[in-house]
């Protein structure tokens, strides 16, 4: 006379739990995973060294074609950065050390054609902003840790690109020695300051 209840073991139970793990596992993943990916804007994006000639002055010069990726992940605290600079594209304003600095006697841009930096770390403060980058620059195929100290990193709407977009300043020292580029030392430092200027926007 009464009529049976339906066992938790049914099959539309069974299909109901499936789906609801299916749906969970998504959640958490999407969770864990929650990067904001930005691709470099190479217009506004530049590499800078600073090095001192002669004890007379400080000179700088610049490369003009960079790119790369950076994934953050401001909840987690986690992020990576890839920079890749076109050695060939090294400026100084001077035709004649432009060549030499493209040359097998510093930079070897025919067979080094790329210089980068990849990261391994990504430094956040108490406020989850970003206040360092810590990587593997590697030069003329030799590889090195640095640290980039950054002097600003923000990110925001961009109206002009209709998308979000994330911008920083930052520094780190060197030495040229360190990476097959030593010729002239002493008389020009071996000591160098790398400035980089990024701009990336999301995709």
């Amino acid at each position: 006379m009464f009529k049976q209840l339906r066992s938790p073991s049914s099959p539309s139970l069974y299909a109901i739990v499936f789906l609801m793990s299916i749906l969970m596992s998504v959640l958490v993943s999407s969770n864990a995973n929650a990067f904001d990916r930005y691709k470099i804007d190479s217009e506004h994006t530049f590499s800078i060294f600073e090095y001192n000639h002669w004890g007379l002055s400080l000179q700088r010069g610049r490369f003009d074609r960079n790119s790369g990726m950076i994934e953050i992940d401001f909840e987690n605290r986690t992020g990576s950065v890839l920079i890749e600079i076109e050695a060939n594209s090294v400026s100084t304003g001077t035709a004649v050390f432009d060549t030499a600095l493209r040359s097998t006697r510093f930079f070897d841009a025919a067979n080094y054609p790329k210089i980068t930096f990849k990261s391994t770390a990504i430094v956040f403060d108490e406020t989850q902003k970003v206040v360092a980058m810590e990587g593997e620059l590697t030069i003329k195929g030799i590889t090195k840790p640095i640290r980039i100290e950054l002097s600003q990193f923000n990110c925001r709407f961009m109206p002009l690109y209709l998308k979000k977009a994330c911008g920083a300043n930052g520094s780190s020292r060197i030495l040229r020695s360190d990476f097959d580029l030593g010729r002239f030392t002493p008389f020009v430092s071996d000591e160098v300051t790398l400035f980089f200027s990024v701009e990336a926007i999301k995709e």
